[in-house]
C-alpha cells in the first residue's frame, strides 16, 4: 500500500475535537471572537534543567500553506454523528474552502533556551482559527524540541569530540526520523547518516560501513582492504565482526596500504563489548602503528549516561554515534507541551456557561482573561497576553519574567518584581537599567509570514551561545540547578485574584 502522506494536504492533521469545536464556533457565530492562545510546556524533559525551543521553521511552514482541499472536504462531509447522519453541514464545508488563516503569530526563535510554562508561540486571531492551529502546532514543536534537547545535553557530554546521528533505521516512521535528523543537528549533532535530511535539511552526512560488509568476503582482511580500495577517501572500518583487537590490526594493515597510495585511515569503529576496556587497546594499537590521527567511533545504545561514564572510566573514543536512544528520546518520549486559551477580546453572553474550571477573569483593555484551573498546581494555566523577558548580567543569564504586554507594570521604563509561582515569597526585583530581552518576536501578522527563519548552521550555533550563557549549574544532569522563572508581580496578583474567584465557586 503506498503511502500518501506526502501527496495530499496536511489541514488534516488535527483532532477530530479540533473541527467539532470550529463547527461549534461556526454555528453559534462566536467564531469571529479574538483569542488569544498560548503554547508552553509544563516540565523540563529528561529531569534536566533546560530545553531547546526547536520546531519553528516547519511551524511557519504549516502555516503559509494551510487550506483544506476539496479531497480534505469530501472526506470530512462523509464523517456522521451517532444517529448516522452528517456531522457537519454543507454551509460549514464552504466555509472551510474558502478559510484563510488571518492570525498573528509570536515565537521565540528556534535554538533558544526555554523553560516550563513560557510561552513559546503565542497565537492571536478568530478562535475559530487558532483552535484549528492547535494539534499541528504541537505535534510539529513539541517533539523536535524534545529531540533538540536530548541531541544538546550529548553535546554538553562529548564537549569537543565528534558527535553523529545513527538514527533512522530505529525512528518513529518517515517523519519520525527526518524530524530528528534536523533537531539533533540544531541541538548539537556534527552530521546525520540520513541521507534524505543531508540532502533536505543541508546536514552533513557520515558513515562507516555494516557487518554484512565483512561478512560478504572471505575474511575481513579482504574486506576492509576491498573498502579501501573503492572508497580511499573515506574510510572508517568496523571492528567488531569477529574479534575487535583483532579487527583493529587488520584495520592497520589496510591503512599501511592506504598511507602507501597518498590516503589516510580516518577511523575505525566499535559497536559493541567493552568500550571503554576496547578502545583503550585500540589506541595502543594504533598509535604504536603510527596512525595517532586515526579516530576511534563507538556506537551501541549511547546515551548521554553511558557516555559520561565512558569517558570518566579513560575511553579513548572521539567520535560518538548515538541513535535509538537520540531520535527516540528514549527515556522520555514525549515533552507535553500544551495550547491554552488565555484571553478573549469579546464580551461573553449573560447566558454563558459557568464550569468549576473556566470562568470570566478580570478585563484588561478589553480583554477578558481567562485561565485553566486544576487541582494540580502544575496544571493551572497562566492567563493574559504573554511576552517573556529574559534579564542577563556579564556572566550569562539571569532569570525570566514572564508578563503581560497590557500591562504597565511589564513596561521597560521602570522597575519591575518578578514572584516565584509555586513560592509567592520568593521575589526578586529588577531595576529599569537591567539589561533584558523579550524573546517572543513577531513571525506571522494577519497570517502573512514577516519572520524570516535562519539557516540550520545559524540556529545550530545559537543553541551552543545559549548554553554557554547558562549558570553550569543548570546544565548538569543530577538535580540541576532549577533556572528562575516567575511572574511579574502584576500578573500574579491577578492569576491569584481568578484562582482565589473560581476555588470560591
Amino acid at each position: 500500500m503506498t503511502n500518501k502522506l506526502y501527496d495530499t494536504s496536511l489541514s488534516l492533521l488535527t483532532d477530530l475535537y479540533q473541527v467539532t469545536m470550529a463547527y461549534g464556533y461556526w454555528k453559534t457565530k462566536t467564531s469571529e471572537k479574538e483569542a488569544v492562545f498560548n503554547l508552553y510546556f509544563r516540565k523540563n524533559p529528561f529531569g534536566g534543567g533546560f530545553t531547546i525551543a526547536c520546531g519553528l521553521a516547519n511551524v511557519l511552514g504549516y502555516i503559509e500553506n494551510f487550506g483544506f482541499s476539496k479531497k480534505d472536504l469530501r472526506y470530512l462531509s462523509t464523517l456522521t454523528g451517532n444517529d448516522g447522519k452528517p456531522m457537519f453541514e454543507p454551509e460549514f464545508m464552504d466555509y472551510l474552502a474558502d478559510l484563510k488563516l488571518t492570525c498573528d503569530v509570536e515565537a521565540i526563535p528556534e535554538g533558544t533556551v526555554v523553560f516550563p510554562n513560557e510561552p513559546l508561540i503565542r497565537v492571536r486571531g478568530p478562535i475559530l482559527q487558532c483552535q484549528l492551529l492547535e494539534t499541528p502546532l504541537l505535534n510539529l514543536v513539541n517533539f523536535e524540541s524534545l529531540i533538540a534537547t536530548k541531541a544538546a545535553r550529548l553535546r554538553l557530554v562529548v564537549e569537543n569530540d565528534t558527535l553523529l546521528e545513527f538514527g533512522l533505521r530505529r525512528a518513529q516512521g518517515i517523519d519520525g526520523g527526518m524530524t530528528a535528523s534536523r533537531a539533533a543537528y540544531i541541538g548539537g549533532c556534527d552530521a546525520t547518516s540520513n541521507v534524505l535530511a543531508g540532502k533536505l535539511y543541508d546536514i552533513p552526512v557520515g558513515g562507516t560501513h555494516a557487518h554484512s560488509w565483512v561478512m560478504s568476503f572471505a575474511d575481513e582482511q579482504q574486506a576492509f582492504d576491498a573498502y579501501a580500495e573503492v572508497l580511499p577517501n573515506n574510510v572508517t572500518l568496523l571492528v567488531d565482526t569477529y574479534d575487535s583487537l583483532q579487527g583493529v590490526r587488520h584495520a592497520i594493515e589496510t591503512g599501511r596500504k592506504l598511507v602507501q597510495r597518498g590516503y589516510k585511515l580516518a577511523a575505525i569503529r566499535l559497536d559493541s563489548g567493552d568500550l571503554a576496556y576496547l578502545s583503550i587497546e585500540a589506541r595502543k594499537l594504533l598509535d604504536a602503528a603510527g596512525f595517532e590521527d586515526t579516530g576511534i567511533v563507538a556506537s551501541n545504545d549511547l546515551d548521554e549516561t553511558i557516555i559520561s561514564s565512558l569517558r570518566q572510566q579513560g575511553a579513548k573514543i572521539n567520535i560518538w554515534g548515538v541513535g535509538t536512544k537520540l531520535v527516540t528520546a528514549y527515556d522520555q518520549p514525549a515533552l507535553g507541551g500544551v495550547y491554552k486559551l488565555a484571553a478573549l477580546r469579546q464580551e461573553q453572553s449573560a447566558e454563558a456557561v459557568k464550569t468549576t474550571e473556566q470562568v470570566d477573569a478580570p478585563r484588561t483593555n478589553g480583554w477578558e482573561y481567562k485561565m485553566k484551573l486544576s487541582e494540580q498546581a502544575i496544571k493551572i494555566s497562566t492567563p493574559g497576553i504573554q511576552q517573556v523577558r529574559r534579564f542577563r548580567d556579564e556572566q550569562g543569564f539571569v532569570a525570566d519574567m514572564i508578563y503581560d504586554t497590557e500591562s504597565l507594570e511589564g513596561s521597560a521604563s521602570q522597575a519591575t518584581t518578578m514572584i516565584d509561582p509555586l513560592d509567592f515569597t520568593k521575589r526578586r526585583r529588577f531595576e529599569a537599567d537591567r539589561p533584558y530581552e523579550d524573546l517572543l518576536v513577531p513571525v506571522v501578522k494577519s497570517g502573512k509570514r514577516v519572520y524570516e527563519s535562519p539557516d540550520i548552521h545559524t540556529v545550530r550555533k545559537r543553541v551552543q551561545i545559549q548554553l554557554a550563557n547558562l549558570h553550569p549549574g543548570v546544565k548538569r544532569f543530577v538535580n540541576p540547578h532549577t533556572y528562575p522563572v516567575g511572574l511579574e508581580k502584576g500578573l500574579h496578583e491577578l492569576k491569584t485574584k481568578l484562582i482565589l474567584k473560581l476555588r470560591e465557586g
